[in-house]
């Protein structure tokens, strides 16, 4: 195995005994937490409290949180007004509808003022399974990464949700962090690093030249990992790098990353148009040109079914991330 040391990652890793958990979970007690060590941490909801594990928020904190029903567009510019006051609010929603239904308010009330309202978007990806396709967020990256001082933050796991959440309380900046529906592999570790704005290097085979780097974000990071796993037994030396934070991008690492490997696969639970595959490619193009090859949704919109048939119809489990590397190495 070439687990990199340096992260502190689950013990577990790859074990039967591996435990899963809820991003969603994650983020309800990051937020008791911020909410304990700064008392201008708010919150509100568009009635989806309990989906989005923000009870324990309201139990604890009732004179801090805003139930503001279903109208999403009220609920990020009464955030927005909260920020202007001195407030840190935390806006929960379905992703479809919040960046979704209220992108033009964010873009006004919050962007163009530049004030710390941090959003959080539930049921990212087609892993939201049977809810389908009107409620399987795919756009939400692009759309949000787009925004002038918008930061752009998707955990690979529970905990390293909890993490995001805790730093963005404290980075003064409008934040969106996405967030997965169905538990999903503990990666990460409590000790695990967490910074703003920081790629980490999780997977690094023992050669010192290598053939393929995975830029991999939210919770496919595992699948990265495993397709890691394919390629070892091939004799191929691999890099895997988990890209938490989308913007701002950590441009030093990707760069390095292309340079030490001379070929890249990127993995994301969104569409290919505008995602964090996307980012890296405008990166490379003006740094260090490389073959790039994109696991993510292809120009469609998803459908019900479960999330193991919807990832693999889509092509985005290990087999897919394994194929696409050997493909993107033959162009090098």
């Amino acid at each position: 195995m070439s687990i990199n040391p340096d992260q502190k990652l689950n013990h577990k890793l790859f074990d039967k005994t591996m435990e899963v958990a809820s991003m969603r979970r994650g983020f309800g007690d990051g937020l008791v937490q911020a909410g304990a060590a700064d008392k201008n941490v708010v919150a509100l909801c568009a009635d989806l409290t309990e989906s989005l594990h923000m009870q324990d928020f309201k139990t604890k904190y009732a004179n801090r949180f805003i139930e503001i029903g279903v109208a999403e567009q009220n609920l990020v510019t009464v955030a927005s007004g909260m920020a202007a006051m001195g407030k840190i609010p935390f806006a929960g929603s379905y992703a479809v509808f919040s960046p979704g239904r209220n992108w033009e308010q964010i873009r006004t009330t919050i962007c163009l003022n530049n004030v710390p309202v941090k959003i959080v978007g539930s049921h990212v990806g087609v892993s939201v399974g049977p809810d389908g396709a009107s409620h399987q967020a795919l756009e939400d990256i692009a759309i949000m990464r787009a925004l002038p001082n918008m930061v752009v933050l998707s955990p690979c796991d529970s905990i390293e949700a909890r993490k995001a959440t805790i730093a963005a309380a404290k980075n003064g900046k409008p934040t969106y962090i996405r967030l997965t529906r169905d538990k999903t592999p503990v990666i990460t570790s409590d000790h695990t690093p967490f910074e703003i704005g920081k790629a980490a290097i999780v997977f690094k085979s023992a050669q010192s030249k290598f053939d393929i780097g995975i830029i991999a974000t939210g919770h496919l990071l595992y699948r990265a990992m495993l397709a890691a796993k394919l390629l070892e037994k091939d004799g191929k030396s691999v890099i895997v790098m988990n890209l938490a934070t989308i913007k701002p991008l950590d441009e030093h690492a990707i760069i390095r990353l292309a340079q030490e490997t001379g070929a890249i696969v990127t993995v994301e639970e969104h569409q290919i148009t505008g995602g964090m595959g996307s980012a890296v490619a405008e990166c490379l193009v003006k740094n260090y040109a490389v073959p790039i090859e994109f696991i993510g949704v292809k120009d469609q919109f998803g459908q019900s079914g479960t999330s193991e048939e919807l990832l693999a119809h889509y092509g985005m489990t290990e087999k897919d991330i394994y194929a696409a590397a050997h493909k993107v190495m033959l162009r090098k």
